[in-house]
């Protein structure tokens, strides 16, 4: 069973920054989705199993930086030039098979239970 624990989720004004985590039981490719109220969930940025690919949604990029730390089996997501629009649930998935990154909610296979952004005009 994958285990994962997201932390880093906050209230911050327009213009800021966050930084999440995703701390996994193992190494995967790792996918962070948001789901803003009354919205469907959304793809905000992938990165592959090694961390040399990694691709984002068009809205985030530029502003989003993901990243992985493997010694330590984390992902983190740097959420800079945040946006009131930017405000969501954001949760972390890994892909139990396969290490290439991906963008569609169904090749994740494991989900972590969501850390809370939300920016402030």
């Amino acid at each position: 069973q994958v285990q994962l624990v997201e932390s880093g989720g906050g209230l911050v004004q327009a213009g800021g920054s966050l930084r999440l985590s995703c701390a996994a039981s193992g190494r995967y490719a790792t996918g962070w989705f948001r789901q803003a109220p009354g919205k469907e969930r959304e793809f905000v940025a992938g990165i592959s199993w090694s961390g040399s690919a990694t691709t984002y949604a068009d809205s985030v990029k530029g502003r989003f930086t993901i990243s992985r730390d493997n010694a330590k089996n984390t992902v983190f997501l740097q959420m800079n030039s945040l946006k009131p629009e930017d405000t969501a649930v954001y949760s972390c998935a890994v892909r139990s098979t396969g290490r290439s990154l991906a963008t569609r909610v169904e090749h994740y296979d494991y989900w972590g239970q969501g850390t809370q952004v939300t920016v402030s005009s």
